[in-house]
């Protein structure tokens, strides 16, 4: 016992004190203002591009909000507090953009976003596995991956690389796959399906299952804090 009391005190008088880290924030708050008024002076539009992403960054990186994580951890630590936040987060989405939709489509204008409505298939299926399984492999999402760059973490700056390449040579051959399986698919857009209000109760009402099903999850597994 003795010796491991001290073999502790020795690791610690040995550890090299933490740098202090408020500088590098205020110099770093400093260079992103002085780029915001240098884009403003191109373009206002790119300074509000710039702020917002970096708002986005601090916010992920903050939160430790990734959609890979709200997957991985409920099989790994039995914690589901990423994957409820993920839920919450796609209630609040389905109520805002449904409002906007439906604002259009009530002013008889073209209802946003109907380009994304795309059809269903095993391609969808296929697709969804492998990103799915690749996501786990690399330690993160799109959002993941980049929050985990800006903090210097080296695979995720390789994942990042393969990231890139990945979607130059899907965006090539993206054509050859749409003409020969996913336009083979069915396209569904629930407002046509249940109507407006039926389709917003619809999702919603899922969500809420799924989030119930997530947290009892968490107390099943003994994982809640």
């Amino acid at each position: 016992m003795e010796q491991t009391s001290t073999s502790r005190r020795r690791s610690s008088s040995n550890r090299k004190p933490k740098k202090n880290q408020i500088p590098f924030g205020f110099a770093a708050v400093i260079l992103f203002v002085v780029i915001a008024i240098w884009l403003n002076t191109k373009s206002s539009t790119m300074a509000i591009f710039w702020l917002t992403g970096i708002a986005f960054g601090f916010i992920l990186q903050k939160g430790r909000f990734c959609f890979t994580a709200s997957m991985r951890d409920p099989y790994l630590t039995g914690g589901t507090s990423l994957t409820r936040a993920v839920i919450i987060a796609l209630a609040v989405t389905t109520i805002g953009f449904t409002a906007i939709k439906y604002g259009y489509a009530n002013a008889g204008l073209p209802i946003p976003g109907m380009s994304y409505v795309v059809p269903i298939s095993l391609a969808t299926l296929v697709g969804a596995f492998m990103f799915g399984v690749g996501m786990v492999i690399a330690g993160g999402c799109a959002s993941g991956t980049l929050m985990r760059v800006g903090e210097g973490f080296y695979m995720n700056m390789l994942a990042l690389l393969f990231f890139v390449i990945g979607s130059l040579l899907g965006a090539h051959d993206f054509g050859w796959w749409k003409e020969h399986f996913i336009s083979k698919g069915v396209s569904v857009f629930l407002p046509d399906v249940f109507g407006w209000m039926g389709a917003v109760i619809l999702q919603l009402g899922v969500l809420l299952i799924l989030y119930i099903i997530a947290e009892e999850y968490e107390k099943k597994r003994g994982a809640s804090h």
